[in-house]
């Protein structure tokens, strides 16, 4: 998908063609995504910015409807567009390459052509889109000049001069282009106009700024007063052009890296490119370069280790041979360049630093670009790390997996070797695998390419040890992957080796603590690692590349003990956060085991045994990993260990739907925590415990009797049971438990009627949902509001909510948050006039809620929804079954509320007019006496059935029927239909 913002907004497909963005309000959305683009817009920004001091009712369903749309209508064009647009707390991120992306990274002539006007024109008076236009509008400017500067050097001086004579009119304090104009009037013989101009200069800043002439200024103008030849171009025999190789093939996936760099280089000195070996820091450099004039590249890896004949060297790759010192014979060499390339300074960091300082001192107009797997150190550098390419975020999409640049780099390197391969459902997820074992590092990618035409993706994926390619033309030091790394090993010293190689037992790396403990390293042993881009720092942490880490496993002495000390490590680690969890510390340490996952199951896996698992229970539970729970709680321990491990392997189970042979077993020896879990997990109050030891688990116990407080619709004990729940959690600082509690607080809302309220206070749960990224509760949240839309009439904000929940919950296989969010989803169609749809989703919440054990809370409500459904599409008969099965089912658990609605049901599909308006009374009746309103949604459906009973019986008639209905019972009530 391509995005155009350099005049009106445009969209085209890759194919070229048009999109059409539906709406104001829409394109203006996309407009807002597009300046802040690759990064997230919070929502109430996005709301500010769309209807600023006069937002909708519901500004944050509203905007999700926008959304919605815009993702719909880049899904209609091309086909999976609509992942363009990611839903990230707290609000939406697109990711895009734009118009103007490639503007800043195009030399002036090409970048120009990609101009339509005024910079996002449809909303240029837009608060949100002000800040990027200028910025752009700047861009052009400089680029108008830098493009006038070549033609002056080229000898346009007529053509440069009446073309900048517009400009300067429009922009007559701009003192830059107004020096150009100058220059080029001069030079094509014109003095006296240009001493016109600078009069008419001088003259503007002193009456509306009070200001003088820049010094550059002013001395241009005493140059053109002595009629200063110099002022003239140089001949162009005496311009120093690049000595770049020839572009081969098409860099891929850098366009971003690109137009950031050749941004940069103008205004920097010493940039100096650093990342691991085989990222690509020689090819991005030479392609920044060419956007420079005067560059000339020396490549340093031939020499030797430490040498320091440099000076010699660069003269030689030079073709310079005159005698003498041989950095003073560089320094008057280079006085006509503007550009060194000093490429692979790694393995001479410290001759090459002394240099490029002497260089940048003696030569002022000489700017260095370096590359190296370490800093130069010098004062003046400026460091750009160049990271690996993007890796696929969904390995089975291929949609997903053709917009990663690594997955593009490496397509179109095997297709150069093989014609007829291509990047499609077959190959995507094979290629995904591939691109991230070898890190995006794009010459690991392309020596696998070449030898994608022999074994293909999977066989090349089978041999990654032997990676090799058989180019002729590729040094052999970059022929295989071992080779590339081996060259940095060899440079360390052995000490440096094999805290190196001792990294390699972490996976996705490790805190300088962590490092510590278990490699007996030091914070400047890590920092010399980092240096040389074998480590890469992240926000605090150290890890290794894949291919760097398989380099280093196999030359690490003494695994097996550098393994134990790492499983006693994170074993702690657990151990110290399981009570945490439960605190106000909850999110800050979710984060840390968020980011210590992959450690923590290798240290299961090497020693933390079934002690580790059991400290990780209530961190598996929080993020939902059911399924590795229960393997891990599988293990063999000790006898206590075991005991402490079974009733939560058994609630796992519940959670992921399978039966349990014997909850008493599970049960014998639980603490009144794991007991209240398994309880939690069972949807069984018999099993909570009586007597919590510890308030957090009578809250926790308090959260469960107001759920099934919710169910029964026992209101007295919901609102007591959540409050004090409520109270308790928010005293511990836990939010977790507070969302539980919240869920019921919203339930006892909607119920009441106060659908508002119950609105504002599940926004807020979603809100701590996200903010401890507990996506299934998430989902939860999202299915919450979805039904309260529902109730509220609200159907198309119902569907966009119950759509996200039930994507959400199915990816992250979360079977209770599945069936809340199918059962939203089912009600929201079912309102929405998509009947079949309805049918689907609630015929099997109906099914599955029919097999549990015991029955499924949700089941009442389902059937009846179900039933409505069927009645709609002409089966009454089947309508009637369901809702009388409904309210069966909820006198059966005592379930009042349900079997009121269930009473509505049945009424509307009962064939006798008369005992549907009794029916119809004593569902009112119920009601009233649970405190428990119909909702808009309901009262319309109550209403409908009201005026057919009404045409067929008379509005008096039907009146006295629903007062003497309302002297009924509902059991009373039911019996009427098996009389009638």
């Amino acid at each position: 998908m391509q995005f155009g913002v350099l005049g009106p907004l445009a969209v085209t497909t890759d194919a070229g063609e048009p999109v059409v963005v539906p709406g104001t309000k829409v394109r203006m959305l996309l407009a807002d995504l597009l300046v802040h683009r690759n990064q997230v817009v919070s929502a109430d920004r996005l709301i500010d910015d769309l209807w600023g001091d006069d937002p909708p009712a519901n500004a944050a369903g509203a905007l999700q409807v926008r959304v919605s749309q815009l993702r719909k209508a880049l899904n209609d064009a091309e086909p999976g567009a609509r992942d363009l647009i990611e839903s990230r707390p707290p609000g939406y991120l697109l990711r895009a390459v734009i118009d103007a992306d490639r503007f800043l990274a195009e030399a002036p002539e090409a970048a120009l052509q990609l101009w339509r006007g005024e910079p996002y024109a449809d909303f240029a008076d837009e608060e949100f889109c002000r800040a990027e236009a200028t910025r752009l509008k700047e861009q052009r400017l400089v680029a108008l000049e830098r493009l006038a500067e070549a033609r002056l050097e080229r000898g346009e001086h007529d053509l440069v001069a009446a073309d900048l004579a517009e400009l300067v009119a429009r922009h007559p304090l701009r003192e830059g282009l107004r020096a150009l104009h100058l220059r080029a009037l001069y030079a094509a013989g014109r003095a006296a106009e240009a001493l016109d101009s600078y009069a008419d200069l001088r003259e503007r800043l002193a009456e509306e700024l009070g200001l003088d002439p820049g010094p550059e200024l002013v001395a241009l103008h005493q140059r053109i007063l002595r009629q200063d030849a110099g002022l003239s171009p140089p001949p162009r025999a005496a311009i120093v052009r690049n000595a770049l190789p020839a572009r081969l093939d098409e860099l891929v996936g850098r366009a971003e890296a690109l137009a950031e760099l050749r941004a940069l280089l103008p205004q920097q000195r010493l940039v100096t490119l650093i990342g691991p070996g085989g990222v690509g820091k020689t090819r991005l450099a030479i392609e920044a370069a060419r956007s420079q004039d005067g560059v000339h590249l020396v490549e340093l890896a031939p020499l030797p280790t430490g040498d320091e004949h440099l000076a010699e060297h660069i003269l030689s790759t030079l073709a310079i041979r005159e005698e003498g010192d041989a950095t003073e014979r560089l320094v008057a060499a280079l006085r006509l360049s503007r550009t060194l390339l000093l490429d692979n300074c790694e393995h001479v960091v410290e001759p090459a630093a002394a240099l490029v300082g002497r260089l940048l001192r003696d030569v002022p107009g000489l700017s260095v670009l370096a590359t190296s797997r370490e800093p130069l150190g010098i004062a003046g550098e400026v460091l750009w790390e160049v990271p690996p390419l993007h890796l696929p975020e969904d390995d089975h999409d291929v949609d997903a997996v053709r917009r990663s640049p690594a997955a593009r780099l490496f397509a179109a390197r095997a297709a150069a070797q093989q014609r007829g391969f291509r990047l499609d459902a077959r190959t995507a997820p094979a290629v995904a695998q591939l691109c991230r074992r070898l890190d995006g590092l794009p010459l690991a990618l392309e020596l696998a390419a070449t030898r994608v035409r022999a074994f293909g993706v999977q066989g090349v994926i089978d041999r990654l040890e032997s990676l090799a390619t058989q180019q002729r033309d590729v040094p052999p030091r970059q022929r295989t992957m071992t080779a590339v790394i081996g060259w940095s090993w060899d440079l360390l010293d052995p000490v440096d080796q094999q805290v190196l190689a001792g990294l390699a037992v972490f996976a996705d790396g490790c805190t300088p603590e962590a490092a510590e403990r278990v490699c007996g390293t030091d914070p400047d042993a890590l920092a010399r690692l980092v240096d040389r881009s074998l480590v890469v720092a992240d926000d605090g942490r150290y890890r290794l590349l894949e291919t760097v880490a398989a380099f280093c496993l196999p030359r690490l002495a003494r695994l097996a003990e550098v393994r134990a000390r790492h499983a006693a490590y994170y074993t702690e680690l657990a151990e110290q956060a399981d009570p945490l969890l439960r605190g106000p510390e909850q999110q800050e340490w979710l984060a840390r085991l968020d980011a210590e996952t992959g450690n923590l199951r290798a240290a299961l896996v090497h020693g933390g045994g079934l002690r580790l698992a059991n400290a990780l229970t209530w961190y598996w539970f929080l993020r939902g990993r059911f399924a590795e729970a229960r393997r891990a709680l599988a293990a063999d321990g000790s006898p206590a260990e075991a005991a402490a491990a079974a009733p939560w392997r058994a609630g796992f189970a519940l959670l992921q739907g399978d039966p349990v042979v014997s909850l008493d077993a599970a049960l014998v020896d639980a603490s009144p925590r794991a007991r209240w879990f398994l309880a939690h997990t069972a949807f069984d109050a018999e099993l909570l415990p009586d007597a919590p030891d510890d308030p957090w688990t009578e809250a926790a116990v308090l959260a469960s009797r107001a759920m099934h407080a919710h169910a029964s619709g026992d209101l007295a004990v919901l609102q007591e049971a959540a409050t004090r729940s409520a109270a308790i959690f928010a005293a511990l600082g836990d939010r977790w438990g507070r969302l539980q509690a919240n869920d019921w607080l919203g339930g006892l809302a909607e119920m009441r009627g106060e659908h508002e309220r119950a609105a504002a206070l599940h926004r807020e749960g979603l809100r701590w949902a996200e903010e401890l990224e507990l996506w299934p509760d998430v989902g939860t949240k999202l299915s919450w509001l979805a039904w309260i839309a529902v109730q509220t009439r609200d159907h198309a904000v119902a569907l966009e909510l119950a759509e996200r929940a039930y994507a959400l919950v199915v990816e992250h296989g979360a079977p209770s948050a599945v069936v809340f969010a199918e059962l939203s989803l089912g009600f929201a169609c079912r309102r929405s006039g998509k009947l079949d749809l309805a049918v689907q989703h609630l015929g099997g919440l109906v099914d599955a809620g029919r097999r549990e054990p015991r029955p499924a809370l949700y089941l009442p409500m389902v059937l009846v929804e179900l039933g409505y459904a069927r009645s709609a599409l002409g089966d009454a008969a089947a309508a009637l079954r369901l809702h009388t099965e409904a309210f069966d089912l909820a006198v059966l658990n005592g379930w009042s509320r349900d079997a009121a609605g269930a009473l509505e049901g049945i009424a509307s599909a009962a064939p006798d007019p008369s005992v549907a308006a009794r029916l119809l009374g004593a569902a009112a009746a119920a009601r009233e006496s649970l405190d428990a309103p119909a909702s808009p949604a309901e009262r319309d459906t109550i209403a409908e059935v009201s005026a057919r009973l009404s045409a067929a019986l008379g509005a008096a008639r039907l009146a006295e029927l629903i007062a003497a209905g309302r002297r009924l019972s509902p059991g009373e009530a039911r019996a009427l239909l098996a009389s009638d």
